[in-house]
């Protein structure tokens, strides 16, 4: 699933071909072709991310929503609707700009502000919004005795944040994942919290994951492999110390760690 980069990069690069234009939305497989009528021909205001959805507000109120989930793709093609449809295209936005295609995602709706609202309402603050208040993320993990790393990955708690910045934010704070959220310092979970935003934001810069201190561990020149770009994610040793990379599952997923950079 892309984590909060990836949805705030489409979101600017959406920004650039559709917003304040008027789009053609339609749905070549059928399966969202009510709600796209309700919003065709409409003028596309704005485009917005928070963690891992995307809203598209439009000229007569209603928004777009589109949660990507596990197997979610957009397709971009420049140049206007007779761009090939290539699969099972769930949306189209066609304006004179280019064409952006949806496949496969998990929420693709059109509703209210409302409701737009109620979904963010049940997610806890994205550092790369604004309107962040990282005091209400700090809050919720000083309290909770569920593991840190566990916590990390709940989208109530902290929006945006996958299995790749979970384990390199841990990492960089030299935070175990299974100490309990209580049993970190304010200031532990201050930094945590700062190490995520940075990493997240040279993501969207990047439009990629590259979590590693680039003065202290160049990027090797052509193509990157496997752990090229990250400290303990999907290494077999730690990029700093050549320890052996451990993992625990949390979450539901499998935490990298270190356990000699990261002592329980």
């Amino acid at each position: 699933m892309p984590e909060g980069h990836t949805i705030h990069r489409i979101a600017k690069d959406h920004t650039k071909l559709l917003a304040a234009r008027t789009v053609r939305v339609t749905s070549p497989q059928g399966r969202f072709a009510t709600d796209a009528a309700l919003v065709d021909g409409r003028v596309l205001e704005r485009i917005e991310a928070a963690g891992k959805h995307l809203f598209y507000w439009f000229d007569n109120g209603l928004v777009g929503h589109v949660h990507l989930g596990l197997f979610g793709k957009f397709r971009v093609s420049p140049g206007p609707e007779h761009a090939p449809i290539i699969g099972q295209v769930r949306m189209r936005m066609s304006t004179d700009a280019g064409t952006v295609d949806l496949a496969g995602p998990t929420d693709c709706s059109i509703g209210t502000a409302d409701e737009r609202d109620a979904i963010l309402a049940r997610l806890g603050p994205d550092p790369l919004r604004r309107d962040a208040r990282p005091e209400l993320a700090i809050d919720r993990l000083a309290k909770s005795a569920q593991p840190i790393g566990q916590l990390l990955l709940d989208q109530r708690v902290l929006a945006g944040v996958g299995n790749v910045y979970r384990a390199e934010a841990l990492f960089v704070q030299h935070i175990d994942p299974r100490r309990a959220g209580k049993d970190c310092t304010r200031e532990e979970l201050t930094a945590l919290w700062h190490t995520i935003a940075v990493m997240l934001r040279q993501g969207v810069k990047d439009n990629r994951i590259i979590t590693i201190d680039r003065s202290e561990f160049p990027l090797p020149k052509g193509p990157s492999r496997r752990g090229d770009t990250t400290y303990v994610y999907h290494r077999d040793v730690c990029l700093r110390c050549a320890s052996p990379v451990q993992t625990v599952e949390l979450g539901g997923r499998a935490c990298y760690y270190c356990p000699t950079c990261q002592p329980r």
